[in-house]
């Protein structure tokens, strides 16, 4: 659970912080976006993805995550975020990323499925 909150955090001071620096967006909006990006990361790449493949995979796609959850995202609120910004944000998002999977392999190995 701490390793969650650790993620929320980092997620939230970094891409709320940079959210509200290149655009237009609220702080409620970016703080909503950010944990709903925290969450959904966990959840498909360090809880789906990483157990089953290797650090690198999990970070490209928690980095393609973020990359398309802010386009979306930025897209239906119009928000003034351009491609070189939301590019930005993700690889910001995807070096921290690799690092957390560094965290949560040395800590705890997660147990890989065995194929039949």
């Amino acid at each position: 659970m701490e390793k969650l909150l650790v993620k929320l955090l980092v997620h939230g001071v970094m891409i709320t912080g940079l959210l509200l620096a290149l655009s237009n967006a609220t702080l409620i909006a970016a703080l909503i976006t950010a944990l709903g990006i925290g969450i959904v990361a966990y959840l498909l790449g360090d809880l789906l993805i990483l157990p089953r493949t290797n650090n690198m995979v999990a970070t490209i796609a928690d980095a393609g995550l973020v990359f398309v959850m802010l386009w979306i995202i930025a897209d239906a609120a119009n928000w003034t975020l351009s491609f070189p910004e939301i590019l930005l944000l993700t690889v910001l998002a995807g070096g921290f990323e690799y690092l957390f999977h560094m965290w949560l392999l040395r800590d705890h190995t997660p147990v890989r499925r065995q194929r039949a």
